[in-house]
């Protein structure tokens, strides 16, 4: 299977990470959770979470997928020089992103949005100068998946799995943990 990615920093969004993770563990991928600074590493909501490595120790392997959370936190992801050059080296590799809520603006930061659809939190569309914004739970452009915020995380977990395992490892884990929603990918 895929081997993904998963960076935490300080003010991350518990659901929008924690969530993601689960699923894609559900499925067979290897999750890589990495801390920025530290491995234990506390969310928006006060939740500390103990990371698998710390980011400087992993952020030059191969991933198949990088995922960000979004959050508060987000904007301390912005400024991880190593983060950002991943990330690019990620995308020209034709490897795939994922990021949710506040984390496209990471990407944007990047270079990597401007003729791209992505979904983002409303509170920061307009900080993805160049992308078109779709206000759909999920969006596929590509290598390259967005979703919304907390509330999507679910169908944003299994738009990744189904990216990486096919729609039948998706549709497997969705009825695994009774997951009854529509998958709204765009």
């Amino acid at each position: 299977m895929g081997k993904v990615l998963i960076p935490l920093v300080e003010g991350f969004e518990e659901i929008e990470a924690v969530a993601p993770i689960d699923l894609l563990r559900r499925a067979g991928l290897e999750v890589v959770t990495a801390g920025v600074g530290s491995r234990q590493v506390r969310g928006s909501h006060g939740i500390v979470v103990e990371a698998d490595a710390l980011l400087a120790d992993v952020v030059g392997d191969s991933f198949d997928l990088i995922m960000l959370p979004g959050g508060p936190g987000t904007r301390k992801l912005m400024d991880v020089a190593e983060l950002q050059h991943a990330l690019k080296a990620q995308v020209a590799a034709g490897r795939s992103v994922a990021a949710i809520c506040a984390a496209p603006t990471v990407l944007a930061k990047a270079g990597l949005l401007r003729g791209r659809r992505v979904a983002c939190f409303p509170a920061v569309e307009d900080e993805l100068v160049g992308a078109t914004v779709v206000r759909e739970d999920v969006v596929i452009d590509g290598n390259m998946i967005t979703s919304r915020g907390a509330g999507t995380s679910i169908p944003f977990a299994l738009a990744i799995i189904a990216h990486l395992c096919g729609q039948a490892k998706a549709e497997e884990v969705a009825r695994s943990v009774v997951y009854r929603g529509a998958m709204q990918v765009q």
